[in-house]
């Protein structure tokens, strides 16, 4: 069996409409890589990855290849993600049999929005709720109160349903023990996600022995190695790793007994590949993350929705998914509208208003104002941001292009 043909798709999928504004205005239009491979004996194995397709040299190395050539692939997770279908497919068995026995028939996963109004926070926690989710995870930031968000999502969540704080390696002038603590006091907070810069694995052994809810760590200064024998944290998390280092980390955290997760961004190939592997891995026991929930249509017919924040492993061969040819050709000539830069119009509640750019080319602003180095923030101020898109008006114009020359604006009431 060799491939002989990896058809390569770049695609623009939806949002579905009632998360689609504040996703727009956080990182515009998106766009995702599938990839169909092809082997002489008429199977079909299907990968993804982000929107910039593999280098043609990258490709050309899995073509004339024996797909089992590509168990534990650390070239590219996506083609390696097409392997791994093959494979499952030409020995008859679900690709989680090719990481090992099976774990866990059900997989537990988290549902994904950005930070905004409390109100659309609220809406989040409702709108997953119902679509069977039982965590929300979302990356903070300091253009809106941290408790004033929790509080709409308490008054709104079901029982048992919990929120993931990420907070994307700090970067806000608060006191993160203190905080965490105040959070944890709500019986909708589930965990804290990168509380600390990575670097700072003293500080993280120091919050674990602090906080009353797991403390989540992401980003590894050693590369998720010798720090995990220091405990700095109770669970892990591995985001967008090779198929065969994500094996060697799974084997290091089932050596610690420590839970973990997988936290790789796609639609359905995506979430199935990931759902195979956390089957099988012994402590991938936390709610993994795939943006899934986000998009309104998808390329593959099987739907991989949860059931009480679980979904059911696959048990067909290969990763159990069927490509949807007139979908793919959709979304391949579908032309999404740009975002453009606008406005961050925020409001303190003693009357102070702060202005600022946001540029869906460069999102990591929202979650980390701090990079560009013009002014302390806070998680906890007591502040709150409308968006205010280019409506053509002289005002806008003259206010854009102040916070172009000053960087921000900041005016008394």
């Amino acid at each position: 069996m060799k491939v002989i043909n990896i058809e390569v798709h770049e695609i623009a999928p939806e949002y579905h409409d009632w998360i689609a504004y504040p996703l727009n205005h956080y990182y515009g239009p998106t766009r995702r890589t599938v990839y169909v491979a092809h082997t002489d004996n008429g199977l079909i194995g299907l990968g993804e990855g982000g929107g910039t397709p593999e280098a043609q040299e990258t490709i050309d190395r899995y073509l004339g290849s024996n797909p089992f050539a590509w168990v534990g692939d650390e070239t590219s997770l996506a083609l390696g993600t097409a392997m791994y279908d093959l494979m499952g497919q030409a020995a008859g068995v679900p690709v989680y049999q090719l990481f090992g026995q099976k774990q866990r028939s059900w997989v537990p996963v988290g549902s994904w929005t950005v930070s905004t109004h409390p109100k659309h926070m609220a809406e989040a926690v409702q709108r997953y709720a119902e679509a069977g989710y039982t965590w929300l995870k979302y990356h903070l930031s300091p253009f809106e109160n941290v408790f004033d968000q929790t509080e709409a999502m308490q008054a709104v969540a079901p029982p048992g349903f919990k929120i993931h704080y990420d907070f994307t390696m700090h970067g806000t002038n608060d006191h993160m023990p203190e905080l965490l603590e105040k959070l944890a006091e709500y019986p909708v907070a589930g965990c804290f996600e990168d509380a600390l810069p990575p670097g700072d694995i003293e500080g993280y052994i120091d919050l674990r022995r602090r906080s009353k809810l797991p403390i989540v760590l992401h980003h590894f200064p050693m590369g998720a190695t010798y720090e995990v024998l220091m405990q700095p944290a109770d669970i892990y998390m591995i985001g967008h790793a090779k198929i065969g280092d994500a094996q060697r980390k799974a084997g290091l955290f089932a050596a610690a007994g420590k839970p973990f997760m997988l936290q790789n961004v796609g639609g359905g190939i995506t979430r199935a590949m990931v759902v195979h592997m956390m089957a099988a891995f012994p402590t991938a026991t936390f709610h993994c993350h795939n943006d899934y929930e986000t998009w309104a249509a998808d390329v593959v017919k099987e739907r991989l929705d949860p059931i009480n924040g679980f979904v059911r492993v696959p048990e067909k061969p290969g990763l159990g998914l069927t490509l949807d040819r007139d979908e793919l050709e959709r979304l391949k000539n579908l032309s999404l509208p740009s975002q453009d830069k606008w406005i961050i119009k925020s409001r303190f509640k003693n009357g102070t208003r702060m202005f600022n750019i946001a540029d869906p080319d460069n999102s990591i602003f929202m979650v980390r104002p701090d990079h560009k180095k013009l002014i302390p923030m806070s998680y906890a101020a007591p502040i709150e941001t409308e968006y205010w898109d280019d409506d053509g008006s002289d005002e806008y114009r003259e206010l854009f292009s102040r916070i172009e020359r000053e960087g921000i604006v900041l005016e008394r009431n």
